[in-house]
């Protein structure tokens, strides 16, 4: 009796996590831009390091 409690309350509390976690994934997604941006930024400097320390 106490253990299907247990189990409910268990799979109750990981829907919520569940549910918390894609909502913060969503509301804190960057745009496809963004990303790209961020990337070719990030290629261009590691190429620079690359070609100054050759």
């Amino acid at each position: 009796m106490i253990a299907k409690i247990w189990k409910k309350a268990l799979l109750f509390i990981l829907l919520i996590a569940c549910l918390f976690n894609i909502v913060i994934k969503i509301v804190h997604k960057n745009s496809l831009n963004q990303e790209l941006e961020s990337s070719a930024q990030y290629i261009q400097q590691q190429e620079a390091e690359n070609k100054i320390i050759k």
